[in-house]
């Protein structure tokens, strides 16, 4: 069974305590996670407005919440419209600046059964609670990595 680093998604041996590639700490993969995230967005102003997951929810909306990586914990990106681009490129509606991430790496789109995540072709490949995906249904609670970023998709 292949083992990918949390922090950079590099294959790994199964016994290995330290990533090869970036010399991140490889805890125990199947151990439960229990950190708890206060979760923001940036306003068009550029002030942090905290986000009320449990309103977000109940109104139907979702987002995606930045949990590890790039000092940006607890930034949340709100699922509207119909897709939501993912990548190095400035212009990505989730710019995540850094070289493990492709410029147009991913994109979360709407479609009639929730959202999706697909990747684009990405150098490093996306994942969904650890697994490589092309495309993938997203499900509450489902952990998200692009490149060196880890990420919580909240909805329905």
């Amino acid at each position: 069974m292949a083992v990918h680093c949390p922090e950079c998604g590099f294959v790994v041996g199964e016994a290995a305590n330290f990533c090869p590639k970036c010399g991140a700490y490889l805890a125990d993969m199947t151990a439960p996670v229990e950190a708890t995230t206060a979760t923001y967005h940036l306003q068009d102003s550029g002030e942090i407005a905290a986000l009320d997951v449990a309103a977000l929810q109940q109104a139907g909306g979702a987002a995606l919440v930045v949990r590890a990586g790039g000092g940006r914990e607890g930034e949340s990106v709100p699922l509207t419209g119909e897709r939501v681009t993912i990548g190095r490129r400035p212009s990505s509606d989730l710019f995540l600046d850094d070289v493990t991430v492709s410029r147009d790496h991913a994109l979360v789109v709407s479609r009639a059964d929730g959202w999706h995540l697909d990747d684009l072709g990405s150098l490093n490949g996306t994942y969904v609670n650890r697994r490589r995906i092309d495309s993938a249904l997203l499900r509450d609670g489902d952990e998200v990595q692009v490149g060196k970023f880890k990420l919580t998709f909240l909805g329905h």
